[in-house]
């Protein structure tokens, strides 16, 4: 099963001039392969595209994404990871949500497709990654 990152689905629905075609064909290939989802994380950061949860969830359902729980032991595996991260100096705003969805990849073995390479490589070795230098 496949989990889909945030910005892959930003970059479809904001129609982005430079890595639309890729999230789109990473998406197509994902499905033949097996099931792909979101998290209530990546559905709310994606929100910020949408004037309604009625259109997002349109959106949504056109690229047949299902919506997954995240698990409890996601959110300790976050804020552990949070925590070294912090320890290594990083700043205190916006990555914790990469950090729930990286552990729920880690926790249910889900491979995630981002392009957002160094965090998730790094805080969660165990995560396979489809990435733009990755191809699934």
């Amino acid at each position: 099963m496949f989990l889909v990152d945030t910005n892959v689905l930003l970059d479809i629905f904001t129609d982005d001039a430079t890595w639309r075609s890729w999230s789109e064909q990473a998406i197509r290939d994902a499905l033949v392969t097996g099931s792909v989802g979101i998290n209530p994380i990546v559905y709310a950061e994606t929100s910020v595209a949408f004037a309604d949860p009625g259109a997002l969830d349109r959106h949504l359902d056109a690229l047949m994404l299902a919506r997954l729980a995240l698990p409890y032991g996601a959110a300790f595996l976050a804020g552990r990871a949070f925590l070294r991260y912090r320890r290594r100096g990083g700043v205190r705003a916006s990555p914790l949500p990469d950090f729930y969805i990286g552990a729920h990849a880690a926790t249910d073995g889900l491979t995630l497709v981002t392009r957002d390479v160094g965090r998730y490589r790094f805080y969660f070795p165990s995560v396979k990654l489809v990435t733009p230098a990755e191809p699934s």
